[in-house]
This record gives structure tokens, C-alpha cells and sequence, in this order.
């Protein structure tokens, strides 16, 4: 990350042109940022459309297993972060 420069020392134009540069930068990582939700919510729902096919079928959904991760997640006991 750039640091950021000495505002006192920057003419008008300088500043305007920082200022188009932060937006533009901000417009795409905000572009980045809607794409990157709409394949979160696309792969979201077919794990729930798989989820709901087992659960359809009679197999197990959620194990034990999955439980006793949640509780030790819940509890502070493991690293949320990690996953399988």
C-alpha cells in the first residue's frame, strides 16, 4: 500500500487528481467486491440445493461430528477460520 502523501504539499490539481484516482480505485474494488457475492450467493445455494437432495434422500445432513465442531467454534476452543 502507497502511504499517503503530505496533503499540505499537494496543489489543487494534485489533490483533484488523487481524488479521481481513490474513486476509480474504489469503483472497481467495489465492482470486484459484487461479483465476488454473487458467486458466494450462487455457490451457497447449490450447497443448499445439495444439502436438501440428501436430506430428501433419508442421508445424514448434519453429523455429529459437524456439531461438536460448531460448539468448540462457539466456545472459542478452535480457530473459526479454518475449514475442511
Amino acid at each position: 500500500m502507497d502511504t499517503f502523501p503530505d496533503l499540505g504539499s499537494l496543489t489543487d490539481e494534485e489533490l483533484k487528481e488523487l481524488i479521481k484516482e481513490l474513486t476509480a480505485q474504489e469503483i472497481e474494488i467495489s465492482y470486484r467486491r459484487r461479483i465476488l457475492h454473487g458467486k458466494i450467493d450462487i455457490l451457497r445455494a447449490e450447497l443448499v440445493n445439495r444439502l436438501r437432495n440428501k436430506h430428501e434422500r433419508g442421508a445424514e445432513v448434519i453429523s455429529g461430528g459437524d456439531v461438536q465442531q460448531l460448539t468448540e467454534i462457539l466456545a472459542g476452543r478452535v480457530a473459526a477460520a479454518r475449514t475442511e
